[in-house]
């Protein structure tokens, strides 16, 4: 048997418990930076292998190192990282599955307890195959991707370190509950996913009567014109070939419908996929809010925060995950995108300091219409069970292939 057709089947064989482990993360999801229950889930799924096992300072992370037995006759043994993000999302589930979430307010709606427990069956399989790793494996179980950079904090605090010298790859698999068939694998070269910033921004104006608006400075009517004079801005500023998209999802201002408001808020997300735009967005956006501001006799505060970079995968490694699929599932399995997604992820900062990539996995329930089902982040987002092994397999073969390959074995 090859060891693809190996891996697979000792995917397969642990495919009860990988999805027993993902049913009880889900039930108990967290959110955020701290993680208590899942990392302690996490720990217990890795009890008894032979890992060298440590937790973060600033965050319940947990990072694994596996140390290959293997002779190697490269001048130093090769390192893989492999990435699961464990945390949830502040969302009230509605999928009505029988494992729902029993928090109130959370919700794992992006599939992360699908990446964690099969990380957490990947460290199984690569455990057993120990005597066949001519190097290091890391497991990099991280918090916080919803917008807290955990992958940032994990980075600071030493994962790319773990083993004693910085890998040689890294990937990372995330699930879909639409797009893409069921148990589709996808990914491209280059850009996978945009860049994410944040825009703030609060017009001053004076309060006054509803009825008298001319005895005041009304920020409300200038807060609607600065929100559809950034739309305009992306039509007329920006290369339509280079796509950017600004989408305010909070817009508040006023207390009572007869009351002019002292202060009106505006909050934004933005999604850039070159440097070039992010680098325009930077500059464009404080230029025009301050213009509509002060041709109003208004002033206007802007805070615009860089949040997560570009993810940008690598050819080559790229490469090894379409070879890598077809070789456990075959060629039907893997497709590559057109397009990059307008979605961001911090992983994009393992992959600025290490060679690697990141691919999709479709975990759209059989017989559903994945152009029609909910989105990841969805109240209804579901996911389906079956792929797991999939995902487990693949987690496992990236690390024994890539040291193999890079160990001369």
């Amino acid at each position: 048997m090859s060891t693809a057709a190996a891996i697979r089947s000792h995917a397969a064989d642990l495919s009860g418990e990988v999805t027993e482990l993902r049913h009880r993360l889900h039930q108990e999801p967290e959110i955020g930076l701290h993680l208590p229950r899942t990392q302690e889930k996490v720990l217990e799924a890795l009890d008894g292998l032979p890992y060298e096992v440590s937790m973060g300072r600033d965050t319940t992370s947990v990072t694994a190192v596996l140390r290959g037995t293997a002779r190697s006759s490269a001048s130093r043994k090769p390192v893989v990282l492999l990435r699961g993000d464990m945390d949830a999302l502040p969302v009230q589930e509605q999928t009505g599955a029988p494992y729902a979430s029993r928090i109130d307010g959370a919700m794992h709606a992006c599939g992360h307890d699908l990446h964690t427990a099969m990380l957490a069956g990947a460290a199984r399989i690569l455990a057993d195959r120990r005597d066949q790793l001519a190097g290091d494996v890391v497991l990099m179980f991280q918090p916080g991707e919803e917008g807290f950079d955990g992958a940032g904090v994990m980075i600071r605090e030493g994962v790319l370190e773990a083993a004693g010298r910085r890998p040689d790859a890294a990937y990372g698999i995330h699930v879909v509950s639409s797009l893409l068939p069921n148990g589709l694998f996808a990914s491209r070269p280059g850009t996978l996913m945009s860049a994410s910033d944040g825009l703030y921004v609060t017009v001053h104006g004076a309060g006054g009567h509803g009825s008298a608006p001319h005895r005041a400075k009304d920020p409300v009517t200038v807060a609607a014109e600065i929100v559809t004079s950034l739309q305009t801005m992306i039509t007329r500023q920006f290369d339509m070939f280079d796509p950017a998209v600004l989408t305010v999802g909070l817009l508040h201002a006023g207390t009572k419908r007869n009351v002019i408001p002292e202060s009106a808020r505006i909050e934004a997300t933005i999604r850039t996929f070159s440097e070039q735009n992010r680098e325009l967005m930077r500059t464009a956006i404080p230029r025009l809010v301050n213009g509509i501001a002060e041709a109003h006799g208004l002033h206007a505060t802007v805070e615009y925060e860089t949040e997560y970079p570009l993810t940008v995968t690598d050819a080559g490694e790229t490469s090894n995950i379409e070879k890598h699929v077809r070789d456990l599932f075959g060629d039907e399995r893997y497709t590559q995108m057109v397009n990059p997604l307008s979605g961001s992820e911090d992983f994009s900062r393992v992959l600025a300091a290490v060679p690697g990539s990141f691919v999709f996995l479709s975990a759209v329930q059989p017989g559903v219409d994945p152009a029609g089902t909910a989105f990841n982040h969805s109240p209804y987002a579901a996911f389906d069970d079956s792929i797991l092994a999939d995902g487990t397999a693949l987690y496992a073969q990236l690390a024994m292939a890539r040291i193999a390959e890079l160990s001369g074995a």
